[in-house]
């Protein structure tokens, strides 16, 4: 069953392009985690999306916000998106497991393209406090409707400014 609002999410543990590993909780920002599920290298959408993302990355950080792009990807597929998609703001994740997708209420999809992977989740975002409680999520089942990042951005100011809750929880 996928996490309500206020509740813990699931731990995160993977590993990232470049070196290193994300560990969610570790590290808490000043004020949430971005966590912005994508399909992968094959999805350019994704290409999209997440380089819209890295261009606005410090006005996310002026607010306290960390990124976090998450795919089932393995290394080589992640170093490439990563590169390849100008993608030098944005800590990129991967080898998400494909079977914790459902833990998150994430879509799963099988390949219909020779470039996909056989499985993959689809798209996802997620905004988590420090202390790794579910402020809100947006869960798509296609790669093409996604909340503009800049749209996130205000959200986010309105939850700031008005210490606005978490909703959806009951």
């Amino acid at each position: 069953m996928a996490v309500k609002p206020r509740e813990t999410v699931p731990d995160l543990d993977l590993p990232l392009a470049g070196g290193g590993r994300y560990r969610l909780g570790q590290e808490p920002p000043e004020r949430f985690t971005a966590l912005i599920f994508y399909r992968g290298l094959h999805c350019p959408v994704c290409k999209r999306y997440l380089a819209a993302f890295n261009a606005q990355a410090g006005d996310y950080a002026g607010r306290g916000i960390d990124l976090v792009a998450i795919s089932v990807n393995d290394r080589a597929r992640a170093e490439e998106a990563k590169r390849d998609w100008g993608l030098d703001r944005l800590r990129v994740a991967h080898d998400f497991p494909v079977d914790e997708a459902p833990r998150w209420g994430l879509y799963v999809s099988s390949a219909i393209r020779e470039a996909e992977p056989a499985r993959f989740n689809e798209p996802g975002l997620f905004l988590v406090t420090p202390d790794r409680k579910l402020q809100f999520a947006v869960i798509a089942t296609t790669p093409q409707l996604r909340p503009a990042p800049e749209d996130v951005l205000r959200t986010i100011d309105f939850v700031i400014e008005r210490n606005y809750p978490a909703r959806g929880e009951a």
